[in-house]
């Protein structure tokens, strides 16, 4: 049990029965009245960010999670599998755990977060940004920017579609955002 005191930005916390961790918090002292603590809480399990006020010196429950390295093998009917990166050892994950399984490509490294009380994996999460290969994409035209963006779709090698500027061609490799799918830059052999 810890209190609000404790507070800390990356704290884990058991809250209406759903993990959370504090992405901000404010300790509020009014001139009349008790103190409180002003926080925004990201729930573990859906990502949704909720506002909530703490009265000063309540008690919360501190829930352990823990980040494991893991390296994507492949994908069957069961869902994705990984291995451990350091015990070697094999595990299966949903699809609604991964943030974008779409761009997994084999040998990539993921982390995953564990409720460690539980053993219970909360999410996996790529890098910010991977690197692929572009499978296919029209060529772009000299002069064709009648539009500000000046964007043209294109298929990876792990097969998701992303928007990419008209210069990338098929077989160049581009760095790619995995928290929104978004084009990043090229990238130099």
């Amino acid at each position: 049990m810890a209190s609000t005191a404790d507070f800390k930005n990356g704290l884990c916390i058991e809250y209406n029965g759903d993990l959370y961790t504090i992405v901000q918090f404010q300790h509020v002292k009014p001139g009349k009245g008790a103190a409180f603590v002003r926080t925004k809480l990201k729930n573990l399990k859906t990502g949704k960010v909720i506002d909530n006020t703490f009265n000063a010196g309540v008690k919360v429950n501190v829930q352990r999670i823990e980040r494991r390295p893991y390296q994507y093998l492949y994908k069957d009917d069961i869902g994705y599998h990984f291995m451990h990166s350091e015990t070697f050892e094999q595990v299966s994950f949903q699809e609604e755990l991964i943030n974008a399984p779409d761009l997994l490509k084999e040998g990539q490294g993921i982390e995953a977060v564990y409720h460690a009380d539980t053993e219970t994996p909360l999410y996996a999460e790529l890098p910010a940004y991977v690197v692929l290969e572009v499978t296919y994409t029209e060529p772009g035209l000299k002069g064709d920017t009648s539009s500000s963006t000046a964007l043209k779709p294109a298929t990876l090698e792990t097969g998701a579609e992303i928007m990419v500027p008209l210069f990338v061609d098929t077989g160049d490799k581009i760095k790619v955002d995995t928290r929104d799918h978004s084009y990043g830059e090229r990238v130099k052999e």
